[in-house]
């Protein structure tokens, strides 16, 4: 049987809107609600950033952001995890911890923070707050720092643990300004800040939300911020770079990833609607009750300032010889 002209093309215009049908079309992008994974324990700054991004994105992706929570192992469970997730929708909240320090606190990990993972967008940034208590008589950084020099030992501050944020933002601090204080790590920022309010600690870094509070009701006597600027929070205090260390800078950062198998036409539309999402009116209302810093950004951006974190926090790891609890 001879196929004339006419049903040729008849044939082939009925393919193309076969093709053009959602149901013979390439499946679009999410398919399913995306899983976004938080390796730490419900509540704090690191799940008030992954939902502040998750409840805008599901605005405009068409598909729900979960949160869900992971705890273990200083993240360490969680990033292995999700490295190895297949499945197109789980992507992760990397953070200091995760990306620039554990690589240098650990001697083996079950992931690779620059192979593993696909830089998405820097989310937001927490400034450290660098508190001491009333009986300590210093009113700002540079009067500590005096102080501490002439008792040597003598005094001490607490972290939640070490590797933690405000053990590393103090070891920081005491290798910048060349100080020596002892350091007492706990079990959580809790337990700290239990022995902090009471006197029984003499300083202590700790994310601007945990602390605030304590800060307005005069419990604590914040000394210098880690943020590059002043806060609106607290007006009147100066930054530690005002103090006269130029380019410092001590901030927890939260950002987003995904296993490296996600194609990057997908890492790319997540980095673009993420980078809004986080400028939006109701992201940064929530943000700003924590005190953070919204950032947004490309992928190529992330990458850089994660390799830029990474350098900067091997130098502080290995000179403050931390080690996993």
């Amino acid at each position: 049987m001879q196929i004339t002209r006419r049903e040729l093309l008849g044939a082939g215009a009925a393919f193309a809107t076969l093709q053009s049908h959602p149901a013979f079309a390439q499946a679009a992008w999410p398919s399913k609600p995306i899983r976004f994974v938080v390796p730490f324990a419900p509540g704090g700054s690191s799940e008030i950033v992954a939902r502040a991004a998750a409840g805008e994105l599901l605005k405009t992706i068409g598909q729900n952001v979960f949160v869900d929570n992971k705890p273990g192992a200083s993240g360490n469970i969680a990033m292995a995890e999700v490295a190895r997730a297949d499945d197109g929708h789980t992507i992760i909240l990397g953070h200091i911890g995760t990306l620039a320090v554990n690589p240098y606190m650990f001697d083996k990990l079950p992931y690779d923070p620059n192979k593993d993972f696909k830089p998405i967008s820097l989310l937001a940034k927490v400034p450290s707050l660098y508190v001491v208590h009333p009986n300590v008589p210093a009113k700002d950084l540079k009067e500590f720092i005096a102080l501490v020099k002439a008792k040597p030992g003598q005094m001490n501050y607490g972290s939640a643990g070490n590797g933690s944020a405000g053990h590393l933002a103090m070891e920081y601090l005491k290798m910048t300004a060349n100080i020596f204080i002892t350091h007492i790590p706990y079990k959580g920022t809790g337990p700290q800040l239990t022995d902090l309010l009471a006197g029984r600690l003499d300083a202590a870094s700790v994310g601007a939300a945990a602390i605030l509070p304590h800060i307005k009701a005069g419990k604590l006597r914040c000394i210098a911020t880690g943020s590059t600027q002043r806060l609106p929070q607290l007006p009147d205090v100066p930054t530690v770079a005002e103090q006269g260390f130029p380019g410092f800078e001590m901030t927890q950062w939260y950002g987003m990833l995904a296993p490296s198998t996600m194609p990057q036409a997908n890492i790319d539309r997540l980095a673009a609607e993420t980078a809004k999402a986080m400028k939006t009116n109701a992201a940064l209302e929530r943000l700003n009750n924590d005190a953070a810093q919204a950032v947004g950004g490309t992928p190529a951006q992330f990458a850089q300032f994660i390799a830029a974190e990474q350098k900067r926090w091997k130098l502080v790891v290995d000179r403050a010889r931390i080690k996993p609890e």
